[in-house]
């Protein structure tokens, strides 16, 4: 059988020959990947932003918890895992799972404190694209044999109640330093920034590129 199976070659993603569907849902199962180097790597060089910083380091602490427990508990993964050859890795819980439900409730949080760079269009960008992807992540892992519906539920919601928990951590607790952040030699040298005091800080960012465009000591010297 396993003569019948394609990867999707990024991260050998396996689902079965002819089946449209599992192509579609194997690509859903990489979104993690793509909002790790597209989404996080790519803020880094742009935008340079605390808030997605302590965002993406709260991704990585909460897959090191999965990696923690998995170890811990060591439940197989299901029987499926013969012809996907991953049974040598633990299933409970899902870090697919945790990592997209995690990133859907921090970028929830972040939207209704109107935190967000996009924060016009971010609630129609949640109820279109981040929590349907988010499930559509948990089904594929179940559709494709990866897991089991429990283990996809269990890493769907501990990645909820540790996506609240470290937005509560970074907004409640750590806020408090971004300034110090900002005036440290790190934020200066790389032009580290908060800008989640600002009610839409994408708006504050085009009036003043706009009004910059009116003074000379602002204009590039080619």
């Amino acid at each position: 059988m396993s003569n019948q199976l394609r990867a999707v070659t990024l991260t050998h993603v396996r689902y079965f020959k002819g089946d449209r569907l599992g192509h579609f849902l194997a690509w859903i199962s990489l979104v993690p990947v793509f909002i790790s180097l597209g989404g996080f790597v790519s803020h880094f060089l742009f935008r340079r932003e605390l808030q997605g910083m302590f965002f993406a380091l709260g991704i990585i602490i909460s897959q090191f918890i999965n990696d923690v427990i998995k170890t811990s508990v060591q439940q197989a993964r299901p029987e499926t895992c013969i012809m996907l050859e991953m049974c040598d890795s633990h299933g409970w819980p899902s870090s697919h799972s945790q990592y997209m439900f995690f990133f859907a409730t921090y970028f929830t949080l972040l939207t209704h404190k109107k935190m967000g760079i996009l924060f016009r269009n971010q609630m129609l960008l949640l109820g279109l694209v981040i929590w349907p992807l988010a499930l559509l992540t948990l089904y594929s892992r179940v559709y494709l044999g990866y897991h089991t519906v429990a283990q996809v539920f269990a890493g769907a919601g501990l990645g909820v109640f540790l996506g609240g928990f470290w937005f509560w951590v970074v907004n409640s607790l750590l806020r408090g330093v971004f300034p110090v952040i900002e005036e440290s030699l790190f934020g200066r040298w790389f032009y580290v920034k908060d800008t989640s005091h600002i009610p839409n800080s994408l708006k504050f960012e085009y009036d003043n590129a706009r009004a910059a465009r009116r003074h000379s000591s602002y204009k590039r010297v080619d």
